[in-house]
C-alpha cells in the first residue's frame, strides 16, 4: 500500500506560462462560471469541446499531464462506481442494447453515464488548473475578494477563505505524512495488502491514531506561528503583493465568457 507523493490536490507548480501570469481571481471567477457551465450542457459533443479546450489550457500551462492524471487517482472509485449506477439502473421503455439474465443496459444509461463521466473529468481538470497555477496565497486572496460582498452582512469572509486555503494547502502534507506512517509500519513488519478486509482495517489504526496525534500538533504549531504575527480575527488585513488586473486578464475572461456563449447557443 503506497500513497504517492506526486497527489496534485492542494500542489502549486510554478511554470513560466501564460496560465500562471493571469489573476488568480480571474481565474477563480472563470473556473467557478465553467464548472457551474458543464452541468447545463446536454450535448455530448459539447462535452468534447470543452474537454479539447481543458487540454489546450493543459498545454499553456507547461505542466507536465502526469500531474492532471494524478488528480484523477483520488475520485477514480467514485468515477467508476457512479458510472456503474447510471449504466446498470437506468431504465427505458426501449428495446435494452445488453439483456443478460439480470443485466439490462438500455441507450439511456450507456448516455447518462456517458455524461456523468464526461463531466466529473472536465471539473477534475478545471479544478486541476486552478490549483496547480495559482499559489495557496493567491487563492486566499482570490476567495477574499469573490466573497468581500457578503461581508457587508456580517460575514468573516477573511476567515473563512484563509480556513479554506489552509485546508487545501495542508492537503499534500498530510498525505505525505501517511505514506510516512504506512512505510514506517511496513518496515516493522505491518501488511497493508493481504488478508481479509477487517484485518486491512484493523492494521490501518496504527496508522490513523498517529496520523491524527501528528495533525492536531501541526494545527498547534500553525495557531502559535500565527499568533506571534499578531493574527487576530476580525482585525483588517493588508496584503504584501496588491494583485491588479492587467488588460491581458480583461481580454481572456471576455474571451472565455464569449467561448461559453457560443457554446451555449449551438449546444
Amino acid at each position: 500500500m503506497e500513497i504517492k507523493k506526486s497527489i496534485t490536490i492542494g500542489q502549486y507548480i510554478p511554470a513560466n506560462s501564460p496560465i500562471h501570469h493571469l489573476d488568480a481571481r480571474m481565474k477563480l471567477l472563470s473556473a467557478i462560471f465553467f464548472m457551474v457551465f458543464v452541468f447545463l450542457i446536454e450535448n455530448v459533443w459539447g462535452y468534447v469541446i470543452l474537454l479539447v479546450f481543458l487540454l489546450v489550457l493543459i498545454l499553456l500551462s507547461k505542466i507536465p499531464f502526469r500531474y492532471f492524471i494524478n488528480g484523477l487517482k483520488p475520485i477514480l472509485m467514485l468515477i467508476v462506481f457512479t458510472v456503474i449506477l447510471q449504466l446498470f439502473f437506468t431504465k427505458s421503455a426501449s428495446k435494452p442494447l445488453i439483456d443478460i439474465y439480470f443485466i439490462h443496459v438500455y441507450r439511456e444509461g450507456l448516455v447518462a453515464g456517458l455524461f456523468i463521466f464526461l463531466r466529473l473529468l472536465i471539473l477534475v481538470f478545471s479544478s486541476s488548473i486552478l490549483t496547480l497555477t495559482s499559489s495557496p496565497m493567491q487563492l486566499t486572496t482570490s476567495l477574499e475578494f469573490i466573497l468581500k460582498p457578503f461581508s457587508y452582512i456580517g460575514l468573516p469572509t477573511s476567515e473563512i477563505s484563509m480556513m479554506m486555503t489552509i485546508a487545501l494547502r495542508f492537503i499534500p502534507t498530510i498525505l505525505e505524512e501517511t505514506d510516512r506512517l504506512i512505510k514506517a509500519q511496513s518496515a516493522r513488519g505491518a501488511d497493508f495488502e493481504k488478508g481479509s478486509v477487517l484485518k486491512r482495517v484493523n492494521n490501518l489504526i496504527p496508522i490513523l491514531i498517529p496520523l491524527f496525534v501528528s495533525s492536531f500538533r501541526r494545527a498547534d504549531d500553525l495557531a502559535i506561528a500565527m499568533e506571534s504575527r499578531c493574527f487576530q480575527v476580525g482585525a483588517p488585513r493588508t496584503h504584501l503583493k496588491i494583485m491588479r488586473f492587467q488588460w491581458f486578464d480583461y481580454f481572456s475572461f471576455s474571451s472565455f465568457i464569449l467561448f461559453l456563449s457560443v457554446i451555449s447557443y449551438f449546444f
